[in-house]
């Protein structure tokens, strides 16, 4: 082998033969890849051409054999190029340089062929490193821009992540360096907006871009259609609602403001939204605009008895018992797999979190009735103000039954489930007989002696009448649930654990 030279001044290109303009096309925006520009060079000097990284990884062309030495003289920057002869073959070696002012390259440019390289052919290959190399920079660029991206969602989400188990503190100062104030607050709505699959990321882009920085702006790890947006600016609704008006298959549902603490219960409370914004004429809805039957109870009442189902729990690390009941309301608001999903733990952890709340509070969680109860405890809890929740009120004895009795009540649920009745199907009694099956339509079948798909075609027609969710277990099902009881077409579940201290006192639901 012979010959090795530094490289200098890179000459003008001549334009003679044009090459130099059909090289630059090579920078358009849609032609922009080294390997059409490597496959380029390879038949303007009719040679072959191998391009590859620092650590010698090709990148494109033909690998080609070269001498390590020389080529790690070019990455390590003592030479920028090199021309040797090695045997029949002549070789011309120009470095690729980093993004940055590092003396080292981030490849080598190689080309070898028969004939020796004239005054055209040098320039040719040396002026086609240039154009790699500002393709490799843009690569990298891109790729850093996408990684930077990525690593801002992920932490979005992990933000989300500690607020659904009320880690506000954690949650705060993740989000202080990167969002300063954004979570500068008590309280906060969340929003899903709810769009194809395929067109999530651009959904997401442009839940940011109407945000302008005032909200947490998530893609859900659950639902591959859903973008959670939490925000405590008032107009993120208004933003959102434009965002989704004359959007086909697009749809926004809205919790009412809740304090970040109790960010599972907005975020149920937005699943639930969703479902009637999909009946909607203009695609959204926000929770409070319609009236939901804890609201109709003796808040007193209510405070007493969720305190007295719970007590169990009581005698839990605060962590611990915080941990469970946040897992516990988003278990019983949606399948266990998706709960993981939310709070990024495995849906074992959750089964083991909600098994654990199932024995303290000697409930059977594949009743839906008994669900429908401890989700109304666990809600009620989760909602409880500092005002509310100190004194801890002491059992008192009231029962399921006896907030369920209350005449505004029985008529919220009588004008709810009234609405079945105008239906020429018996969709009353096919939803009260699969209820009563635990949501089970085979079993609901066999007691009605009808086929299961007509259970279930009677459920989901249930659903656009009643404007709420019965097959995905949630709120608007519990809801239902809780209708059926007031009106006695269901039998009022107990939760047969006894309190503790007391152990002759049974906690009825």
């Amino acid at each position: 082998m012979a010959g090795r030279a530094g490289g200098g001044p890179r000459s003008p290109a001549s334009q003679g033969d044009g090459w130099a303009a059909r090289l630059l096309d090579h920078l358009r925006p849609g032609a922009r890849d080294p390997r059409r520009v490597v496959a380029w060079l390879a038949g303007a000097v009719e040679g072959t051409v191998c391009l590859q990284d620092a650590d010698g990884t090709l990148l494109a062309g033909t690998r080609i054999p070269l001498d390590a030495g020389l080529v790690t003289d070019v990455v390590a920057g003592r030479i920028s190029a090199a021309a040797v002869q090695d045997g029949d073959r002549h070789l011309r070696l120009v470095a690729v340089r980093a993004p940055d002012t590092r003396p080292a390259a981030t490849g080598v440019l190689a080309v070898a062929r028969a004939a020796p390289f004239d005054r055209r052919a040098a320039e040719i290959v040396t002026h086609t490193a240039g154009v790699v190399e500002l393709l490799l920079r843009e690569r990298e660029l891109t790729a850093a821009g996408h990684r930077l991206r990525r690593a801002a969602a992920d932490l979005r989400l992990a933000i989300l992540q500690l607020l659904m188990v009320e880690d506000t503190v954690s949650a705060r100062r993740v989000a202080a360096g990167l969002w300063p104030g954004l979570l500068d607050t008590d309280s906060a709505c969340v929003y899903i907006v709810e769009g194809r699959p395929a067109e999530r990321d651009g959904l997401a882009e442009d839940c940011l871009d109407v945000t302008r920085g005032q909200a947490l702006v998530v893609r859900c790890p659950a639902m591959d259609n859903h973008v959670i947006v939490l925000s405590p600016a008032p107009a993120t609704a208004d933003r959102l609602r434009s965002l989704v008006d004359g959007r086909p298959g697009t749809f926004l549902g809205g919790s009412v403001r809740q304090s970040l603490a109790q960010t599972a219960t907005a975020y149920g409370q937005a699943v639930s939204a969703l479902a009637v914004a999909r009946f909607r004429p203009d695609q959204a809805a926000v929770y409070a605009e319609r009236t939901h039957p804890e609201r109709l109870m003796d808040p007193g009442a209510l405070h007493a008895w969720s305190t007295a189902v719970l007590r169990p729990l009581d005698t839990l690390p605060h962590h611990t018992r915080a941990e469970l009941l946040a897992t516990t309301r988003l278990g019983l608001e949606f399948t266990a797999v998706s709960a993981a999903k939310v709070l990024g733990v495995s849906r074992n952890t959750v089964r083991a979190r909600m098994d654990r709340v199932e024995t303290l509070l000697g409930a059977d969680f594949s009743d839906l009735t008994v669900r429908a109860t401890a989700h109304l405890a666990l809600n009620t809890q989760a909602a409880l103000t500092d005002e509310l929740a100190g004194p801890v009120p002491q059992p008192t004895g009231v029962r399921l039954g006896d907030l369920l009795a209350g005449p505004a009540l029985r008529a919220w649920a009588r004008d709810l489930l009234d609405r079945l009745v105008r239906d020429g199907r018996d969709l009353r009694g096919t939803l009260r007989a699969w209820i009563a099956a635990g949501g089970n339509a085979e079993r609901a079948a066999q007691d009605l002696g009808v086929h299961a798909q007509t259970v279930r075609e009677h459920v989901r027609g249930a659903e656009p009448v009643l404007e709420r969710q019965l097959l995905a277990a949630g709120t608007d099902l519990y809801e239902v649930v809780l209708a059926h009881l007031v009106l006695g077409d269901l039998t009022v579940p107990t939760l047969l654990r006894s309190n503790p201290g007391q152990p002759d006192s049974p906690v009825h639901g």
